[in-house]
């Protein structure tokens, strides 16, 4: 009988050399992804940086705001133009169906 059978007993030697070997194994996997997470958030500003000339949040979230902003003017005016050009091709077929009937 070992003592982890026993409520409240502290593990044999093997054991505690089982857990902590695993959680050694956690924590190296930890550090290596925390290494990994700042590398690639290091990139992400780096490119944020060169592309929008700052790599802060706010500022970031400012540049979205104004370049959607500036997508729905452009989507606007092109659906105007399209409106305007089928308005006239409207029109001109009219004239012309009008004309092919005199």
């Amino acid at each position: 009988m070992t003592n982890n059978d026993q409520p409240g007993a502290v593990p044999d030697i093997e054991t505690l050399t089982e857990q902590f070997q695993k959680l050694n194994k956690r924590k190296i996997e930890s550090e290596r992804d925390l290494v990994n997470a700042e590398k690639n958030l290091n990139e992400l500003k780096q490119q944020a940086q060169e592309e929008y000339g700052t790599d802060q949040l706010e500022e970031l979230k400012t540049k979205l705001q104004q370049i959607k902003d500036e997508n729905a003017r452009k989507r606007a005016e092109y659906h105007q133009s399209l409106e305007k050009i089928e308005a006239e091709l409207t029109k001109i077929e009219t004239a012309h169906n009008a004309s092919d009937a005199s």
